[in-house]
């Protein structure tokens, strides 16, 4: 009986349209089944919610593949019986359905490689990427050959017609010519799907504590359109909370260092002096490295020798082993390096409005007459990074492609000429020309005799992973190849600048971004947020910090090593003036948040739930524990709670009637 239904639907007006919906469904499932193999390895073989990820997924294919077809289903459902079978409506037919073809199989075809990286399905990256379209475009042509993947989808779509053709498929959709009120029976078959895409959220599917059986459970172009509809987090309106005063009480306990006092007793003040002797004032080199994770050295077991210019400046440097990424993109990075501010909900501060004028700690640069270069290899246009940086006052260098700063932002920018680049790919220069313009700019700065701090962020080492050819012995396209460069690339780098006169007086911070990938088993992998650091030149003796550090640590410990006197309201602390036991690093992934304290993990969410894990100490592991630290659940909200409020309310930003927030 069931089948001779179906039959019947496949035999009428409506069987071109039930037919692709089939596919779009079939297509689906056997992705998430090859997703669900692919990351094998980090799932949890529950049956009972693997059958859930299914049927979950299911319901938001159904959902989703009908809303594609829905302008077509409303059209077979009113189009006169007397035309159907006209030139126009076979016109229309094929045309409407090439169009819908082209988008499914696009997206289907490219959520793989965004698996293959993310771990996860379209999220927030994917829309972000969608407003550059430049460096997108570029990479992806330079990744994956553009004319390959045109040839493939429009191979799809033929193949498609195709096996209509010969299934009479198009026969039956143009030869039945049943009234309206007979087509709307089957057009009703529909209305379930549509009611479904307006009840399911994409925080439906997150029923485990198993990132990969969360997303199996989801649908890559529902979940691309969630993330768009919701690319800013209200903190108040979606976490956990406690009482303001309350969370400002315990963020003042735990910001305070040995050597600090409060400036003030206001409640929600948190700018403190910071006293400490012999005051130097070396130039500041601070190299971000694109993707550069802790697992690619040789001092963290890697056996491939890719990185033997960074392995030796960690045996001639203070070297964080222990030092943890706020987040999984670049401007996560350089919000922490910069702000020195938890990973707060949504987007990075550095790409959202009205985030000039903040305390950074170009702030306290400048109030030691430093001038600050951010100096990019890109147009700084990508991700608003030439509007953030020159909104805190630093002097832009990179490869202006004529998209002009906003008019509030008053400060200089340097093109990077065509005769100064020798090799450039989709995201930028390549290392090397990199670094030629952070010495062209310390040899300015140092001519005439004004101290200076470059924020130098690097791309070599970013898909399509492409680089100068004969520098090394790995191919091109490949990642290790590219981290193999990158450590050439700063290797070249530091031989060049010992030639400079002003090399003896320059301390060089080295650090990573981000980590390679994000991909794992839990909704963060704790793993996955491991990079390097060094403090390289300083007059100390080398020694290696073994202590759980933040990203946002990083900064304020160079304060502490150069003996800085200053006023600071960063989130950062100095982590030799930080007691034993106090120690804590900030871990987020754009919804969700967490605080490392020993081998306990407090994570937050935007559905307000608090989960609490044992971390262990060998594979970063988690486990959930039923029973909460309440004092950690609060010390966790108040520092995420108090982010959020004071960049929402203007507390971030430096006083108006002075130049700079910093009290001499």
């Amino acid at each position: 009986m069931i089948l001779k239904k179906i039959q019947k639907i496949f035999d009428s007006r409506f069987a071109v349209l039930f037919s692709i919906l089939s596919l779009y469904i079939l297509f689906s499932t056997l992705i998430r089944i090859g997703f669900l193999f692919w990351s094998s390895k980090d799932v949890d073989f529950n049956l009972f919610y693997i059958v859930r990820a299914f049927f979950t997924g299911f319901c938001y294919d159904f959902a989703v593949g009908t809303l594609f077809l829905l302008l077509y289903s409303v059209y077979l459902l009113v189009f006169p019986k007397r035309w159907i079978g006209s030139r126009f409506d076979k016109i229309f037919t094929y045309v409407y359905l090439a169009i819908v073809l082209l988008i499914i199989y696009f997206s289907l075809l490219a959520e793989i490689p965004f698996w293959g990286e993310f771990g996860v399905r379209f999220n927030f990256i994917a829309v972000d990427y969608l407003i550059y379209t430049y460096e997108v475009i570029s990479n992806i042509n330079e990744s994956y050959p553009l004319p390959l993947i045109i040839f493939i989808l429009v191979a799809l779509i033929v193949l498609t017609f195709v096996f209509l053709q010969k299934r009479k498929i198009f026969r039956s959709t143009f030869s039945d010519k049943r009234p309206i009120s007979k087509r709307f029976a089957l057009f009703s078959v529909l209305i379930p799907a549509l009611i479904l895409s307006l009840i399911l959220k994409n925080k439906q599917a997150d029923f485990s504590n198993n990132l990969v059986l969360n997303e199996l459970g989801k649908n890559g172009t529902f979940s691309f359109f969630t993330a768009f509809k919701s690319n800013e987090l209200d903190y108040e309106t979606f976490y956990p909370k406690i009482d303001d005063k309350e969370a400002y009480s315990v963020l003042k306990k735990n910001l305070l260092q040995e050597n600090q006092t409060y400036v003030s007793n206001q409640w929600d003040d948190i700018s403190r002096t910071t006293k400490s002797e012999n005051e130097q004032h070396p130039n500041v080199i601070l190299i971000a490295i694109e993707s550069f994770s802790g697992d690619f050295l040789k001092a963290f077991g890697n056996k491939d020798n890719l990185t033997p210019n960074y392995d030796k400046l960690a045996n001639e440097s203070i070297f964080f082993t222990n030092l943890y990424a706020t987040g999984t993109r670049t401007v996560r990075g350089m919000e922490a390096l910069t702000l020195s501010v938890p990973p707060t909900p949504g987007n990075s501060i550095v790409r959202r409005p009205d985030n000039q004028n903040l305390f950074s700690v170009a702030t306290i640069f400048k109030e030691k007459n430093y001038q600050p270069y951010f100096i990019y290899g890109g147009d700084g246009y990508f991700d608003n990074m030439n509007n953030f940086f020159g909104g805190q006052g630093f002097d832009i260098v990179d490869r202006n492609r004529g998209n002009p700063l906003s008019d509030e932002i008053k400060t200089q920018r340097f093109n990077i000429p065509d005769s100064e680049v020798s090799f450039e790919n989709a995201w930028g220069i390549c290392d090397e020309d990199l670094y030629k313009q952070s010495i062209k700019y310390a040899d300015k700065s140092s001519k005439l005799n004004k101290p200076f701090f470059q924020f130098v962020m690097t791309t070599s080492n970013h898909k399509p992973y492409t680089f100068p050819a004969g520098k090394i012995d790995l191919p091109q396209g490949d990642r290790n190849g590219a981290v193999k460069y990158t450590d050439y690339a700063l290797g070249k780098f530091l031989a060049d600048a010992k030639t400079k006169p002003w090399f003896k007086n320059t301390v060089f911070v080295i650090v990573a971004d981000h980590c390679a990938s994000s991909a794992g088993k839990w909704e963060i992998n704790i793993d996955k947020h491991h990079i390097p650091a060094v403090i390289y030149n300083l007059p100390q003796k080398a020694e290696k910090i073994n202590r759980l550090t933040s990203q946002i640590d990083l900064m304020p410990t160079l304060f502490g090593y150069l003996g800085w006197n200053y006023t600071t309201s960063l989130y950062g602390k100095d982590i030799n003036q930080t007691k034993v036991g106090d120690e804590r690093a900030f871990i987020g992934n754009y919804r969700t948040l967490g605080m490392l304290k020993g081998n306990i993990f407090i994570q937050i969410d935007d559905r307000k739930k608090v989960k609490q894990f044992t971390v262990k100490d060998s594979d970063k592991s988690l486990k959930e524990i039923k029973s909460k630290n309440l004092q950690l659940v609060s010390e966790t909200i108040s520092y995420y709670q108090t982010a959020s409020e004071r960049f929402k309310n203007g507390k971030m930003k430096m006083n108006n009637n002075q130049t700079l927030l910093t009290k001499k």
